[in-house]
């Protein structure tokens, strides 16, 4: 027999869960009052690519010879058939993100290498906990870093949106925030009880005996119930702009379509899975090729469909470590270190590949066999918090973490 729905059941549905939508009465109560981000701001849209990506074939260093050395199988050449793509210094990159390359050539997409946590973690959860909390080492930390760097009092009940079923450890806490697969598949919901939670929200808030509660209550339904049928369902679609099939396409053609709607959005965050390659991973073909090609139309179709308003938007590409230098006997490559991030976007200085990166000879690695984090993955995201939102206060967004001199990723 189904338990009746009680306020605390109701809170703790709404607040308390890792999924769907984690937020106060108030918080969606100025969901009608939405506006455009300031203009002095930009939309930060994040994409974890979980698995852990390997760096090495992203944004290979086809000019080192240690690195061909090491992967007699995966390395991409430096010229003729599937070569990698120029970029600056010995770097190259992937062919099958050729989409990316305009954007490199105009300025607009920079590119790290070297990036990771500071101190080693091969597990995935562990690693990605650490990354997404900005916690590095302690596991106790009870929000995500996505979170934190939002304002203290709430916004536009669309200011912090999840493309993805679930909310990322980015953006618990407790600034308001919403997880959606789809625009169109956006419901009120809060985990097992979230069915319940949408049913019974209006009876009890009615029969609440605070008339301030009930209204606050109240007008928190209604401003949901108006975003998900009247809004959400029809924000603007650029038909014209071709996104690759699958869940990536999908999720950042609707963050376009958020910003495109000028609902107030701050903060995005998606997803892209499948980059954990211990076996046939493949070169210029295969599946770490297919993962790329769709990041790279992704990417690209993003771009091309905000137009202009790319200006306003910074998108960080990230993941929670690298993979070995060397090859394994499966042809793949096992958990690492030190892995690459891509920058792209409003006030990003492109063209560039940034961060310190030394030669992989084995004296250079990490215990012996690993990329090392040469740059602490705070550092970068701390520069595109204070590219995007000027003032964030960098303490408090990443306890006891002192950024190191600017790497120069914005104008």
């Amino acid at each position: 027999m189904t338990a009746p729905l009680t306020r605390r059941h109701l809170l703790r549905a709404l607040g308390a869960t890792g999924a769907g939508l984690v937020c106060a009465p108030g918080f969606l109560g100025r969901a009608l009052a939405a506006s455009p981000v300031s203009a002095a701001r930009r939309t930060l849209v994040t994409v974890f690519l979980r698995g852990g990506v390997d760096g090495l074939s992203l944004v290979p260093p086809i000019e080192d010879a240690a690195y061909h050395r090491a992967r007699p199988s995966l390395a991409l050449r430096a010229s003729g058939p599937d070569a990698a793509l120029k970029l600056s210094g010995p770097f190259g990159l992937h062919p099958r993100l050729d989409a990316l390359m305009p954007l490199w050539h105009d300025g607009r997409l920079a590119v790290l290498h070297g990036v990771g946590l500071p101190e080693p973690v091969r597990s995935h959860f562990d690693a990605q906990d650490f990354v997404e909390s900005g916690t590095p080492g302690r596991k106790s930390t009870p929000d995500g870093w996505l979170n934190r760097a939002l304002d203290e009092e709430a916004g536009a009940a669309l200011r912090a949106v999840a493309l993805q079923p679930t909310l990322p450890r980015a953006l618990f806490g407790d600034a308001g925030a919403v997880a959606m697969g789809r625009l169109e598949e956006f419901r009120l919901r809060g985990g097992r009880r979230g069915e319940e939670a949408t049913r019974g929200f209006s009876a009890l808030y009615a029969g609440a005996v605070d008339e301030a509660l009930r209204t606050t209550g109240q007008g928190a339904f209604e401003a949901m119930s108006l975003l998900d049928e009247d809004r959400l369902a029809k924000l603007p679609s650029h038909a014209a702009v071709a996104y690759p099939k699958g869940p990536l396409g999908q999720r950042l053609r609707d963050i376009a379509r958020l910003i495109h709607g000028e609902v107030g959005l701050e903060v995005a965050a998606t997803e892209s899975g499948g980059w954990d390659t211990h076996a046939a991973q493949g070169s210029a073909t295969g599946a770490f090729a297919n993962r790329c090609q769709e990041l790279g139309s992704a990417l690209s179709a993003f771009a091309a469909d905000l137009g202009p308003r790319l200006e306003q938007v910074t998108v960080v590409v990230l993941t929670e470590f690298g993979r070995t230098v060397r090859e394994n006997g499966s042809r793949g490559t096992d958990h690492g270190v030190g892995s690459a991030m891509l920058v792209l976007g409003g006030g990003v200085k492109g063209g560039k590949v940034y961060g310190r990166f030394d030669s992989l000879e084995p004296d250079h690695l990490q215990d012996g066999r690993d990329v090392p984090a040469w740059t602490d993955i705070r550092a970068p995201l701390a520069e595109v918090l204070l590219a995007c939102r000027p003032g964030v206060e960098l303490a408090r967004v990443f306890p006891g973490f002192t950024p190191p001199p600017s790497l120069g990723l914005f104008g």
